[in-house]
């Protein structure tokens, strides 16, 4: 019983501990991947529709040009994958249920659910 007690516990340690080690750079990865998987999804920008696969790319290539600026994760959502740079207007993301929902809230509520906290459903 002690023994399956130990491994239970560090089990759950190297659970916790591989979640919290994750580095903002992974995180930005991982919403960057997470967009370019929503199969049947259509990002809106500036008035024009894109596949997820080049919503990826556009954000990977926004990602790129802002460098240092882009610290953690939360400044990715709020400097990169909100609106256009060019236009202001927002970036939208589409479901294949028809629903719309700004980029921004589908990305932070990916992020939530990454960091582990309680997420609202889309």
């Amino acid at each position: 019983m002690k023994n399956y007690l130990m491994l239970f516990l560090l089990f759950f340690g190297i659970q916790l501990t591989a979640q919290q080690s994750i580095t903002e750079s992974q995180k930005i990865d991982h919403l960057v991947s997470f967009v370019r998987n929503l199969r049947g999804a259509i990002f809106i920008r500036n008035g024009s529709e894109h596949p997820p696969t080049d919503a990826a790319n556009h954000l990977q290539m926004k990602r790129e040009k802002a460098g240092a600026r882009i610290k953690t994760a939360k400044d990715f959502v709020e400097k990169i994958g909100t609106k256009s740079s060019i236009s202001g207007d927002l970036y939208i993301i589409r479901f294949a249920n028809g629903k719309e929902f700004p980029c921004q809230m589908v990305l932070f509520n990916e992020l939530k659910k990454l960091e582990g906290g309680s997420a609202a459903k889309k």
